[in-house]
């Protein structure tokens, strides 16, 4: 038997987890030295407290999960016979990987028999969002291992982000984006845009005057990249900003029609203690990233 894993860092919920097969990966954060593991030490997420505290000067900051973590996780599963596939947010993005290469190694002497699996989603939030749920779908269907890998192989880099930061502090606490050091200086009301490219990384593109320009930039990337864009969901994800989400929706709507599959989430925190508050994007099936 084939075992589904994500990590929060996709932005998959447990309901939708539980509904496409999924079992989660908590990714931490940390406020004032407290360490928060999302859907291990809360239930539900209170986004609106969360980015409040961020809008109020907390910083937060995230740390990687360590070879033991990764063992808890993955070896009751190889104990009872069963393969795995973590489907997972860019490796390019973090040093956690390395901590999960090095328990699969051990786990591999342990349990040779055992097939470990991934796929490398190239992005964070619902850059991963759109394929986790894909790949689901596969899963769900009955599509085996080796039709899977296949689907992403093609399908990965097919799937673009673009989104806009309103708060330029945590981005350039970060240091996660390349490219910004044009849109850093004292510019009041300048939103970067930024998207994920082929190597997983996040890159700023340009910079827009204002939230309603930022948001119709995003639209336009939309329009000139979108491909075969009713077949698959287009996620609108924001942080703490559902009036922005909702006006970015419709617009996509106004342009591409009702027939649009828009589904519309919330980033999770341990992303969102990079991005900050106010933040929105957007995820489609495109020509390229």
């Amino acid at each position: 038997m084939l075992v589904l894993f994500t990590d929060t860092d996709t932005d998959l919920t447990p309901q939708e987890a539980e509904e496409l097969g999924y079992r989660m990966i908590s990714m931490p954060y940390s406020i004032s030295g407290t360490e928060t593991y999302p859907y291990v030490d809360f239930q539900d997420f209170d986004s609106h407290g969360f980015y409040q505290q961020l809008r109020e000067g907390t910083l937060p900051s995230t740390s990687a999960i360590n070879p033991m973590n990764y063992m808890e996780y993955f070896e009751p599963v190889f104990a009872e016979g069963n393969d795995i596939l973590y489907v997972h947010f860019s490796r390019a993005m973090s040093a956690t990987f390395a901590a999960m290469d090095q328990a699969v190694e051990e786990l591999r002497v342990k349990y040779p028999q055992r097939k470990f699996y991934t796929v490398d989603t190239k992005g964070i939030t619902i850059g991963s969002l759109n394929i986790v749920k894909e790949i689901g779908d596969l899963y769900k269907a009955g599509k085996d291992i080796n039709e899977i890998l296949a689907w992403a192989k093609e399908e990965v880099d097919r799937f673009a982000v673009y989104f806009f930061a309103d708060n330029l502090t945590f981005f350039r606490r970060s240091g996660r984006v390349s490219g910004m050091a044009g849109v850093m200086g004292n510019m009041i009301g300048v939103r970067p845009i930024i998207h994920m490219d082929e190597n997983g990384k996040m890159v700023s593109i340009g910079k827009e005057r204002g939230r309603i320009n930022a948001i119709e930039r995003l639209v336009a990337y939309v329009e000139e990249l979108a491909d075969d864009i009713y077949s698959h969901r287009v996620i609108v994800a924001h942080a703490d900003a559902p009036e922005l989400a909702k006006k970015l929706a419709d617009l996509l709507i106004e342009k591409f029609g009702v027939k649009l599959r828009i589904e519309i989430t919330v980033v999770n925190p341990t992303a969102g203690s990079h991005c900050g508050p106010d933040t929105v994007g957007v995820s489609f099936h495109a020509k390229h990233r």
